[in-house]
């Protein structure tokens, strides 16, 4: 039986407006940016991919123009005329040649494997044992920056069961400032609505230990990457010191750093997603490793659009320590869409994407509407 050979890999970038101004510690979003991957094999089959990140190189070391450059310069010459089925070879292929740019990698992976469940003719989260639930709840980021904006968004939301537990970021303005602007949601919205907040590294140990105790005091949910990623020490003393759940996102990056924080008993909750892993089956490892510890997950995103956040649901509708539910609300948050058929969102959740691979189909003109020239 002759290869199944990968013959030719296509990049573009995306950029589609938001519905409002995103609000993170280091920027502020007005758009996404999204390097969308076609991967063609010699069968005819073809698999899509995303590579997204958030408010350009602020928040990461990669970047959209910078992901599309590895992929067509070094990741494609490596790649083409390989066996398009031998998914874990290719990927190890990557790993010897090419030094990081995991947001990369994973969009090279999904379009990978949403080919290969399409050659098999099956869902993307059955080649990694199926779905638990066909169904995943979805948490919703209140980032106007304005108190009563933000109360009234939540409260829409409620009422329209669209989403029933609410994300703050804050870090950009002074600690007091973010805790009075938290706790006056928290107490609008009441007890049963739960309310977490992500610092996005913005506090030194001494200023988090004061304020995670002012929002622990005042019902707040949990705590989200209040310290510098690399400050595992410092996490750790956190974790161990408040009740408040603490969670590791940007220090939970990579499969090592999830073995670390498991040993070091540094986070009660590991925030993983496929852009910072470097893909699917990273997660998956993560998820075992967790798993192992007793650590709780909860489902990041970067914001990405409907095909990264179609990978990510297949991924994380087969986790069995899915405690936290997610945050794959990223498509929501755009003006317009490149895909035939939107994920579906009801009841507080995202519905999984059925039918082959990923489930979802470019729509070609409307890519010709927001690729970049």
């Amino acid at each position: 039986m002759s290869q199944i050979t990968i013959t030719g890999i296509e990049t573009f970038i995306v950029d589609l407006p938001t519905i409002r101004p995103h609000h993170l510690s280091m920027a502020v979003m007005r758009k996404q940016s999204m390097v969308i991957i076609r991967l063609f094999a010699s069968d005819g089959i073809e698999g899509i991919g995303e590579a997204t990140t958030i408010g350009g190189i602020s928040y990461a070391d990669e970047f959209p123009e910078g992901i599309k450059l590895a992929i067509d310069t070094y990741f494609t010459p490596l790649l083409l005329g390989q066996d398009s089925t031998k998914i874990n070879f290719l990927m190890k292929l990557l790993d010897k040649n090419i030094s990081g740019n995991n947001f990369a990698k994973s969009g090279i992976e999904t379009a990978l494997l949403d080919a290969q469940a399409k050659r098999l003719g099956i869902s993307v989260h059955q080649l990694f044992g199926g779905a638990i639930s066909n169904s995943l709840p979805v948490l919703w980021t209140l980032a106007s920056g304005d108190t009563d904006k933000d109360i009234e968004e939540a409260n829409k939301l409620i009422r329209s069961k669209k989403h029933n537990v609410f994300k703050l970021k804050i870090g950009t303005k002074k600690p007091e400032e973010d805790i009075q602007h938290v706790t006056a949601i928290k107490k609008a919205l009441g007890n049963d609505i739960k309310v977490t907040v992500d610092v996005n590294q913005a506090w030194s140990e001494q200023i988090a230990k004061r304020a995670i105790q002012k929002l622990q005091d005042n019902g707040v949910d949990l705590i989200e990457q209040p310290l510098a990623k690399y400050n595992f020490e410092g996490l750790a003393r956190l974790t161990s010191y408040f009740e408040v759940p603490i969670m590791a996102d940007e220090a939970a990056a990579t499969v090592q750093d999830a073995f670390k924080l498991a040993k070091m008993n540094a986070a009660s909750v590991f925030a993983l997603k496929i852009a910072k892993s470097g893909g699917l089956t990273n997660i998956a490892r993560q998820a075992a490793i967790a798993q192992g510890a007793g650590i709780a997950l909860y489902g990041g995103t970067m914001l990405e659009g409907t095909i990264g956040t179609a990978a990510s649901a297949h991924i994380f509708a087969t986790l069995p320590n899915l405690d936290w539910g997610t945050e794959l609300f990223g498509p929501l948050l755009l003006t317009d869409d490149i895909v035939k058929k939107p994920i579906a969102y009801d009841n507080f959740s995202l519905e999984l994407p059925t039918g082959l691979g990923l489930g979802i189909e470019l729509d070609m003109n409307q890519v010709a509407k927001y690729k970049r020239k």
